[in-house]
């Protein structure tokens, strides 16, 4: 939502306000849709999740580390490059073994079992899907019994404590 609360701001005017308080109060005819658009909409939580583990991670993690190591995989873009990696980090090998670590992992982690996990998710809320809550105040619908199973001794369901009076 930020790039829109950026343009909404420029739009109104606020953008270049000190105060936060103004920048957040500016901000709620924004924020306030995308409240109602997430209540109304059923599915939003498993979608932002299935957003955030399949197309966050590339866009966050994976693209960056990989444009740092096209970008300086040749000796001359190295050498010429504006800094240096530290020296306590491995320079240019310990620079390569970090974002290739950060490619392997987030691939595994985050698009792997996080996208797994997420889309799962969204799998079962599809299935169990109802236009109306249950009715958590009425009575459970009745069990069938089992043609196996044999009902309640007699004994059972006449204890004395369960009475009112002895006769």
């Amino acid at each position: 939502c930020t790039p829109l609360y950026f343009v909404w701001e420029k739009l109104i005017g606020m953008h270049e306000c000190k105060s936060m308080c103004k920048r957040a109060a500016a901000r709620l005819p924004v924020v306030v849709p995308i409240w109602f658009l997430a209540i109304i909409f059923p599915f939003f939580g498993p979608i932002n999740s299935a957003v955030g583990a399949l197309l966050v991670s590339f866009t966050v993690y994976i693209i960056p580390a990989l444009a740092h190591i096209f970008t300086f995989k040749s000796a001359a873009a190295r050498e010429n490059a504006v800094e240096q990696p530290p020296k306590y980090l491995g320079r240019w090998a310990g620079a390569y073994t970090i974002n290739v670590f950060v490619v392997v992992w987030v691939l595994v982690l985050g698009f792997g079992f996080g996208g797994w996990a997420s889309m799962t998710n969204f799998v079962h809320q599809i299935d169990t899907f109802g236009v109306f809550t249950k009715c958590y105040q009425c009575p459970p619908p009745p069990q069938l019994l089992n043609s196996t199973a044999l009902p309640p001794a007699p004994a059972n369901l006449h204890h004395p404590h369960h009475q009112l009076h002895n006769p």
